[in-house]
């Protein structure tokens, strides 16, 4: 992992240390206008495994695909990060956002995904958005674009979002984010893009 990070191998004893700590951030992983590819990308991940991310190193409040609970339960869930976790989690955006026909393309519990990803990402410590699509809008956002569909950072100006674009995603990519994140307390200095 620290090869991954490009750090020196000074920097070991801090990784693992962090890897093998109790603080776990709390993570909404919140699934737009996609195929979910990249959360099968990020199942396969090695070197921590994907099952070790998700019981010992992170707290997934939230991921549709992994959850047990659904419906209402699983919005509670969503509700309960949100308020509790207020500047303090991690958000995890997978596929695209359109916002045509006022966000009628994609509704979860009723309301757009739109309204959702200005919230979740609004409240987050920080934003990784994974993917292609959720990245610069992807397939979805090609012309003609019937849906309005537009990347996680047109969404929620101003939010720190982390571009990890692919289709899919590198999982490795995303387990170095998020090892990095668990060693500094903050997600990897990247560029505008």
């Amino acid at each position: 992992m620290t090869a991954t990070l490009a750090l020196p191998v000074t920097m070991m004893a801090k990784v693992s240390e962090a890897l093998e700590g109790d603080n776990r951030p709390p993570v909404i992983w919140v699934e737009f206008q996609g195929c979910t590819g990249d959360s099968e990308a990020f199942l396969r991940a090695n070197q921590p495994t994907a099952a070790e991310l998700i019981l010992d190193y992170l707290s997934i409040d939230y991921h549709e695909t992994i959850m047990a609970a659904a419906g209402h339960q699983a919005e509670a869930a969503k509700h309960a990060t949100i308020k509790n976790y207020k500047g303090k989690y991690i958000a995890v955006v997978e596929g695209s956002i359109p916002t045509g026909a006022d966000g009628a393309y994609c509704t979860i519990a009723g309301r757009s995904a739109l309204d959702i990803a200005r919230e979740v990402c609004g409240n987050a410590m920080a934003t990784i958005a994974v993917g292609s699509c959720a990245t610069f809008g992807g397939i979805p956002a090609a012309a003609p674009n019937p849906t309005g569909a537009i990347s996680v950072s047109e969404a929620v100006p101003g939010a720190t979002v982390m571009n990890l674009p692919g289709c899919p995603l590198n999982a490795e990519n995303l387990t170095a984010a998020i090892v990095h994140f668990l060693t500094f307390g903050r997600l990897p200095a990247i560029d505008a893009l």
